[in-house]
């Protein structure tokens, strides 16, 4: 008999499905929260930790979403430049809004709106990232390119 999954998780999971993807959405006993935390859950490295960071850009208000390696710290002033546009802080009730889910258990996936999305290259050099799958203990196995394929996101340099 399998669990079942809180509301939040089980949209990211149905949005898997719908993209006609395998992966399966684990919830842990443990919040998975920040990255360190995700890892020592999950029992892997902190850099195969896609963590998704939204931004708002100060042009057109509209969110982008920036999925790092949970080891690194995005260059705002380098990816400024690369967008053309000035990276704003997000708060919660704008992550909610844009997203649909809140801050910690945001997936790269799934949201209310379509998001732009850079994805760092760092990811890469790993076989199998996990991402947070819609609550800040739920979490999903995947690779790099699935990341890429479910985003349609841009790679690049984040740091």
């Amino acid at each position: 008999m399998t669990k079942e999954l809180k509301e939040s998780a089980q949209r990211v999971q149905s949005r898997l499905s719908d993209l006609g993807y395998t992966n399966e959405v684990v919830e842990l006993p443990d919040s998975t929260r920040t990255a360190k935390e995700a890892a020592d859950a999950i029992g892997c490295e902190v850099a195969q930790i896609a963590k998704s960071i939204i931004f708002r850009l100060n042009h057109s208000g509209s969110p982008l979403l920036v999925v790092a390696s949970g080891v690194n710290r995005v260059n705002e002033k380098q990816l400024s430049n690369q967008l053309n546009d000035k990276l704003g802080k997000a708060d919660a009730d704008f992550v909610r809004a844009r997203t649909g889910f809140v801050i910690g258990g945001v997936p790269p996936l799934g949201h209310v709106e379509v998001i732009t999305t850079i994805i760092d290259e760092d990811l890469f050099q790993f076989k199998t990232i996990w991402a947070a799958a819609g609550h800040p203990q739920a979490v999903f196995e995947l690779t790099p390119d699935q990341l890429v394929a479910m985003t349609r996101g841009q790679v690049m340099a984040i740091k």
